[in-house]
Order: C-alpha cells, then sequence, then structure tokens
C-alpha cells in the first residue's frame, strides 16, 4: 500500500528526486574525499616540513568542504520541498476521497479518525519520504564509496572487509527480523 501510494504521489516529483540523488552523490564523494586530503597534508606536508603543501592542499580541503555544504543544503532543499509537496498532495486526494463518503460511512469511520488520517498520518509518510532522501539516499553511496577507499589505500586488508560485511548484514537482517516480529 505505500509503495503504491509513494509511486503514485511522487511521480511528479521524480526530477526534484532526481536532484536529490545526484546531490547527494556529490556530497558524499566529498566527504569521502576528504579523509584522502588530510591524510595526504600529514604524509607529504606535515613530516617533510613542506608549508606550502599544507597551505595549498588545505585550500583544496577548504573548496571540497564548500561544495559538500552546498551540495547537501541543496539536496536536503530539493527533498524538504519534494516531502512538503507530496504530503500537500495526498491530503488534497484523501480530503477528496472523504468528501465522497455517505453520512454512513462518515459515522463508520468516525471525525476523530478521519482527521487523525489527514494530519498525523500523512505527516508521518511525509517523514518517510523526508527521511529516505537523506539518509537512505547517502547509506549506499557511503557504503560503497567507503569500501573502494578502503581497499584503494590497503588492499591486503581486503580480507578484513570481505568478513565483517556480511557480519554486519546478518547482524542488522536479525535485528529488522526481530523488529518486524514484535508483537504488541
Amino acid at each position: 500500500m505505500l509503495i503504491r501510494l509513494l509511486r503514485e504521489y511522487l511521480q511528479p516529483y521524480r526530477h526534484a528526486l532526481l536532484a536529490v540523488v545526484v546531490l547527494q552523490f556529490f556530497s558524499t564523494l566529498a566527504s569521502l574525499y576528504l579523509p584522502t586530503l588530510n591524510a595526504d597534508i600529514i604524509d607529504r606536508g606535515v613530516a617533510l616540513g613542506d608549508t606550502g603543501y599544507i597551505i595549498s592542499t588545505g585550500g583544496i580541503m577548504l573548496a571540497v568542504t564548500v561544495v559538500q555544504v552546498v551540495c547537501s543544503i541543496a539536496a536536503v532543499y530539493f527533498a524538504a520541498r519534494t516531502a512538503m509537496g507530496f504530503g500537500r498532495d495526498v491530503r488534497a486526494g484523501l480530503f477528496a476521497r472523504v468528501g465522497t463518503f455517505s453520512a454512513r460511512e462518515m459515522a463508520t469511520f468516525g471525525a476523530p479518525s478521519l482527521i487523525t488520517r489527514t494530519t498525523n498520518d500523512v505527516q508521518q509518510v511525509q517523514l518517510v519520504v523526508l527521511t529516505a532522501c537523506t539518509l537512505l539516499v547517502v547509506a549506499p553511496i557511503m557504503c560503497v564509496g567507503g569500501i573502494i577507499l578502503a581497499l584503494r589505500q590497503d588492499l591486503g586488508l581486503a580480507w578484513l572487509l570481505v568478513v565483517s560485511i556480511p557480519v554486519l548484514l546478518i547482524a542488522v537482517g536479525l535485528i529488522i527480523r526481530k523488529m518486524v516480529n514484535i508483537e504488541y
């Protein structure tokens, strides 16, 4: 039901969602690149006493940070506009649907329940859209980028990733399974 609702009401916002993904991608890449620059400053600048290198690489770090911040702000802006527009559209659709109810159907559901559906429930789904745009988009990019950078730093430690990633996936899967199976 939620997937169908999202697919139907997010369709008009596909360009904004694409912008969110692209902006989050560049923001995450910039975030992943900063530790590499920091290591370069230490290895090539501080260790060798090269002040010019420290200043030039520090300037690059500053530029990368500005790109990261601008991309993050723009991504959250588009995500928030998408979530708010989505909520507005769902509320309008829900209001139009409730307007077609007969007096008997209105009595069956009750006014308080219908008010909750048009306010709190829609707000919860709006929050899901915003969270998906801001966190769920970043997580896979960060995961893949982090693995690539870790392998680039030291290929000999790849066995650690081969062991830890499946253990992490199994642990997260068990936690999610336990959360889904909770009975009240």
